[in-house]
């Protein structure tokens, strides 16, 4: 079967005015702009000086979320245009669906308006460790347009709206003092604890004074120090002491885990008496 140029012209032609292919091609115009779009972002935000990396890296997740919708909303609209309908029309006079749409949208907006005071007043950026809303603790993932992503300690991603967001402790933002209290039995002689734990501290700031911080002349701001006695009375187990010092974020949590250690086994060594458990029964 021969098929002349003409002819293979015309089919080419067919092809390109069927609405399937119309959405194809329009997919694939929308899908190279929205690259182009994200790529540019990110070679902006990298390449600039204005801000440093993680806060790139936030304006960098919220702006690829925020070209992720409107494209997809540009896709959808594109589409009804092919299949015949006036888009400016409908949108123009879509009376009680457009009404209805809007208390719908509502959520949206208070998402995309959060989403960007988030970012706009620098609360957390990505990497950092957070606690939102008292109870949702995790490292940021994800700073979108609607949705803020934590990545809890187990692996799980927590999806929370923007709009959502009540408080935030964020635990990344220069300085994180490093607190532990220690409580001792009633029996144990006070005297003995301080002299240990004044030990305890010249060796932390001994071990881990790399992870202080420190001023412009080199010197921890604030040593591991025993700050003095809690409590003579701690939940009715025996007498506290506290110990403090202010660590770099980057390694807060390796530094305290690693000061517990070495308090324990000072404790240890030291045969300080910690308090017994103690186990309240009920009955009649």
């Amino acid at each position: 079967m021969n098929i002349t140029w003409n002819q293979f012209l015309d089919f080419l032609i067919i092809i390109f005015e069927s609405k399937i292919a119309q959405i194809i091609i329009g997919g694939l115009a929308i899908l190279l702009v929205t690259l182009f779009l994200k790529r540019l972002i990110r070679s902006f935000f990298t390449k600039g000086r204005l801000l440093n990396m993680q806060e790139a890296d936030t304006m960098i997740s919220l702006m690829d979320s925020i070209i992720k919708y409107v494209a997809t909303i540009g896709f959808i609209f594109y589409v009804m245009s092919v299949f015949g309908q006036n888009v400016g029309s409908i949108l123009a006079g879509a009376g009680v669906l457009g009404i209805i749409i809007g208390f719908g949208a509502q959520s949206l907006v208070q998402d995309l308006l959060a989403g960007l005071f988030i970012v706009y007043e620098k609360q957390l950026r990505k990497e950092d460790y957070v606690i939102i809303n008292d109870q949702h603790s995790g490292t940021v993932e994800e700073i979108g347009f609607r949705i803020l992503k934590i990545r809890k300690w187990s692996g799980a991603v927590l999806s929370i709206n923007n709009g959502e967001v009540k408080s935030i402790e964020n635990y990344n933002r220069g300085n994180m003092r490093f607190v532990e209290t220690i409580t001792t039995s009633f029996q144990q002689n006070p005297s003995e604890v301080i002299r240990a734990l004044e030990e305890i501290c010249a060796a932390l700031n001994q071990k881990l004074g790399e992870h202080l911080i420190k001023d412009p002349a080199g010197e921890p701001i604030e040593p591991f120090q025993f700050i003095g006695t809690g409590s003579i009375n701690d939940n009715y187990r025996g007498y506290s002491f506290q110990i403090v010092g202010v660590c770099n974020d980057e390694t807060y949590w390796q530094t305290a885990r690693d000061a517990r250690g070495i308090i324990a086994q000072y404790l240890y060594d030291y045969k300080i008496k910690m308090p017994e458990q103690q186990i309240s029964m009920s009955g009649e």
